[in-house]
């Protein structure tokens, strides 16, 4: 035979039913050399004396080939020959006798050629291919403009820069084949290459150039799904609505009802009516302020859902199984309550929970069990999007579920315990504390069967299913019992440690093999574009999850005992930083490592110092690189935990280096996200619940600005005066955050960070004075008590440490402060820690800067506004001041003939009764005192007792027990 006839024997061979037949071909096609092999191939696609089915193979490995090896082919061959394959390539598209399925596998090949010849610029050197299109759509056969629009659909960026100069060009191509009434596959196949295009498009302009082919995009989606029985388009259509909603918009409504009627029909297969679902749902988390107008919609939708979640089968073995059935992510029931779930989350409670309340109320009152089953696990599903609205109803949400735990039905009392479980987890801690109570009675009666059930750890396979349940349900038992627990460590330990160790398996994939394992649920897919994808095999993970949740259940409830458990913990948890497959199992990691140090305390500075050699540079790199915002925040709150944990010395100049570059480029990010939400403001769909998913946006911000602050906190009080030289490179952002115009969050953080600067680098500090002082000084009459407390507090800190360097800063805060807290609103709920802060910050200059002020003068006022009782801190301060003035014998405090003594008293019960000084013995027993030598003083002490209230006198005489 001759090499090309070998060749075809070896296709075919590769097409084997016989597994070594077919092994010992993929490994000669292998051991073939790149240029012969694109020969052959090329070869064996273009000529007829091929069987059909070895020509689709050829073309099929010819496609990749191009794909994953185009460098090393394509520039190997001379110019002739580059020109010979495009020749050969479009005169084999054009062959319209062929069989569909060969002409389109060879318009596959023809589009990657053209997708790895355009270059970054978006030079095409290929123009024959754009004349073989335009030729090919304005022929009279069929078969060659659904070559075309294959090969489009396959790479709409094949025009390249010439794009915009073909625009109306390739818009008159769509819109005229969309509307070939005699062939539907043009049809389909131009609704298809619409979609492609659109969804290539980053141009909200160019979309919308093209919306007005989107009504007969929307009556192809129709046609094929209702007659056609093809439901591509109807793929594209969630696509679209994934990627480019907006485009939607001027079809919105008929879209929108034709996806009900899709979902709706019964006559139609499951997995199309889900899609029809999968179209609104999608666009509730693309779009919500799109959907949200069309409440009639939501209002139709809701019942389709809870339709889906009645499709049930009526199993009477189903209470007597011993093992809960998988759910069947294929079936309507969870269709429907994956659905509800995302609408919720998608669109919000103040707009899903009204429609969803009175249906979940008229199921649980139907006789049929599927209804009341539905609207139970209607229940759990909603919780998430609706935690809002919920949580104040919650009482009596549990009141109403905890009945249906006697429901008549077996699967109605499992949906009830289903919807207290999800509503534990939604609403956690909160529920708990609440609801623990329907469990300790039970405490000691389940705690024998968890004996009963893991006598042995070792004996369980490592699927078992019990393993998750039972990891579980120890570090629940672990967090009522306390150290009492610490007696099973040995028991749970091994199963823990190997499910936390579990490791996904995963896959780089073409096209081709993702159609293949598109059967295999256990698989996700994330597309990476150029016709690739990254595949993980998710069965495991969140097992892994939760592993890794109960470990930190114990390094913080059983130190002690967990010690020993540290270094190997440690090892486990420190790359699980980068565990970029569940934000689960990142966020357990980065809460285990400070409460890990602790554990290694207890061994010795040693085993300490060389748990964090460990750590440090992983958290460094997880604060650059974590892309979530709640994990982040998690990350830098364990890092700044660590840092105070681990005192000077433990960051080196690698380190301080590296942690100044990403501190850098997150306070960069930070300014340009309030960029980005001005112009989402400015949007034409803008509405009141787009601000409050703009104000969530603006929280998560916040709330990592919030981390930055505890790490520089942690560094500061750490290191004080000598990293003043490393963080100037931040100070123009933290400047930039109290700058006039900035949100009062910024102005708060801002200024808390600059409070730390004063408090642990004191006269070292004035230097960079010039650039915050005045607007601190400004800020204690702030509008926001937020920012006017952090100015209060920066007040205090600076007469307290700053030296005399501030002293005339400090004479010029005084007028400020004191307008503040004469305010008659001062005292109110919103305002009073702000106000107790300018109170404290008073105290403070005059026991730390009385040089600038007029103690004789100020001091009657200052006692006239105590006692504070809201901030604590701020609290055990001003009682500890007023104790020494009263142990000093201060004339303006005591008053001519002591008389401000009972007013003293008065302040001192007042305190008493707010717990203004609980957490603070030393401050207790001085106040105590204080009240002893008034009371030991005869005629004084019945004059005072005369002028309290029946609830300062008990307050003073619990004082007294205390001694």
């Amino acid at each position: 035979m001759t090499e090309m006839e070998h060749f075809q024997q070896l296709l075919g061979n590769l097409m084997s039913n016989d597994n070594e037949l077919r092994k010992g071909a993929e490994e000669t096609y292998e051991s073939i050399p790149v240029p012969s092999k694109l020969s052959f191939l090329m070869q064996a696609v273009c000529s007829n004396a091929v069987l059909d089915e070895s020509r689709q193979m050829a073309a099929v490995l010819m496609r990749r080939l191009l794909s994953s090896s185009f460098d090393e082919v394509y520039p190997a061959l001379t110019p002739e020959m580059q020109q010979a394959l495009r020749e050969q390539l479009l005169l084999a598209a054009h062959d319209s006798t062929v069989a569909s399925s060969l002409r389109f596998k060879i318009a596959d090949i023809v589009a990657e050629l053209a997708r790895n010849l355009v270059d970054a610029d978006g030079n095409n050197p290929w123009p024959e291919v754009l004349k073989f299109l335009f030729a090919c759509v304005s022929s009279q056969g069929a078969a060659l403009r659904e070559t075309a629009l294959h090969v489009f659909w396959n790479f709409p960026g094949i025009f390249g820069n010439q794009q915009q100069h073909y625009l109306d060009v390739i818009k008159q191509m769509l819109a005229q084949c969309i509307q070939d009434q005699e062939n539907p596959k043009v049809r389909i196949l131009a609704a298809k290459a619409l979609s492609a295009f659109v969804l290539s498009q980053e141009s909200l302009p160019v979309q919308r150039h093209f919306s007005d082919i989107l009504p007969n995009f929307l009556q192809v989606v129709s046609e094929s799904c209702f007659h056609l029985d093809d439901e591509s388009v109807l793929k594209a259509l969630v696509e679209l609505a994934d990627s480019c909603p907006k485009f939607l918009r001027v079809g919105l409504e008929q879209m929108l009802l034709l996806a009900l009627k899709i979902c709706g029909d019964t006559s139609l297969v499951d997995m199309r009516r889900h899609l029809g679902l999968e179209v609104i749902v999608t666009l509730a988390e693309t779009a919500p302020a799109m959907l949200r107008k069309h409440k009639s919609i939501i209002s139709l939708a809701v019942p389709q859902m809870l339709n889906l979640m009645m499709d049930l089968e009526d199993d009477e073995e189903w209470s007597l199984s011993d093992e809960l059935e998988d759910d069947n992510y294929d079936s309507n029931a969870v269709a429907g309550e994956s659905a509800l779930d995302r609408l919720a989350c998608g669109l919000g409670g103040k707009t899903v929970l009204p429609h969803v309340t009175p249906n979940i109320m008229q199921l649980l009152q139907n006789s049929e069990w599927k209804c009341r089953h539905a609207a139970l696990m209607a229940l759990s599903a909603i919780g998430e999007g609706c935690h809002k609205q919920m949580e104040s109803m919650l009482p009596e949400i549990v009141a109403f579920v905890l009945p249906y735990l006697r429901d008549s039905h077996p699967r109605v009392r499992y949906a009830a315990c289903n919807a207290l479980g999800q509503m534990a987890t939604d609403f956690a801690p909160m529920f708990q504390k609440k609801f623990h109570d329907k469990f300790m009675q039970d405490a000691a009666d389940v705690m024998q069967l968890l004996l009963k059930t893991q006598t042995d750890a070792n004996e369980l396979e490592d699927d078992d299913p019990q393993i998750s349940y039972m990891i579980s349900a120890w570090a629940r038992m672990c967090k009522i019992l306390g150290k009492d627990f610490q007696q099973y460590l040995p028991v749970v330990m091994g199963p823990l440690l190997k499910t936390a160790s579990i490791k996904p398996e995963v896959a780089l994939l073409d096209a081709q093999d993702i159609e293949d394992m598109q059967e295999d649920e256990s698989w996700e897919f994330v597309n990476l574009g150029d016709q690739q994808s990254f595949g993980i095999k998710t069965s495991g993970l969140e097992e892994k999850a939760t592993a890794c949740q109960m470990l930190v259940c114990y390094a913080r409830e059983l130190k002690e005992g967990f010690a020993e458990y540290t270094e190997q913990v440690v090892k486990l948890m420190v790359p699980l930083l980068k565990f970029y497959f569940h934000d689960g199992v990142r966020t357990a990691a980065a809460e285990s490592l400070p409460l890990l140090l602790e554990c290694a305390q207890i061994r010795g500075p040693e085993y300490l110092a060389q748990m964090w050699h460990f750590m440090c540079s992983a958290l460094i790199k997880a604060i650059s690189t974590e892309p979530d915002s709640d994990v982040l925040s998690q990350i830098m709150e364990s890092f700044a935990r660590c840092v105070e944990l681990m005192g000077e010395g433990c960051l080196n100049k690698e380190h301080f280096d590296d942690l100044g570059g990403i501190l850098t480029s997150k306070f960069e990010e930070h300014f340009k996200n309030q960029e980005l939400r001005q112009e989402k403001r400015k949007d034409e769909d803008y509405d009141e619940q787009v601000e409050e998913s703009l104000q969530d946006e603006d929280e998560n911000d916040v709330y990592v600005m919030s981390k930055i602050s505890d790490i520089l906190h942690s560094i500061f009080s750490c290191y004080k005066a000598k990293v003043l030289p490393w963080f100037e490179q931040l100070l123009p952002f933290v400047v930039n955050l109290i700058s006039q115009g900035h949100p009062w969050a910024d102005k708060q953080w801002g200024l808390c960070m600059l409070d730390d600067i004063l408090e642990h680098c004191g006269p070292a500090s004035l230097p960079l004075a010039s650039c915050f002082l005045q607007p601190m000084l400004h800020y204690v009459c702030d509008t926001s008590p937020e920012v006017r407390q952090a100015a209060a507090y920066g007040v205090g800190i600076m007469a307290k440490h700053g030296g005399d360097g501030y002293r005339q800063a400090c004479a010029e805060a005084l007028p400020y402060l004191m307008q503040v807290i004469q305010a008659p609103d001062g005292r109110s709920k919103r305002n009073v820690t702000a106000t107790e802060n300018c109170i404290s910050a008073v105290g403070k200059l005059l026991r730390y800067r009385s040089d600038c002020l007029s103690p004789e003068e100020l001091l009657p006022h200052w006692l006239s506004w105590l006692p504070i009782t809201e901030d604590k801190e701020e609290a055990v301060f001003c009682f500890d001041y007023l104790c020494d003035l009263i142990e000093s014998n201060s004339p303006p405090v005591l008053g001519p003939g002591n008389g401000n003594v009972p007013r003293i008293l008065a302040v001192i019960a007042d305190g008493v009764v707010g717990e203004a000084t609980s957490g603070s013995i030393d401050c207790t027993k001085r106040l105590a005192n204080v009240v002893q030598q008034v009371q030991m003083s005869g005629e004084l002490w019945s004059v005072c007792v005369r002028q309290l209230n029946e609830a300062q006198r008990k307050a003073l005489v619990d004082l007294l027990d205390t001694l």
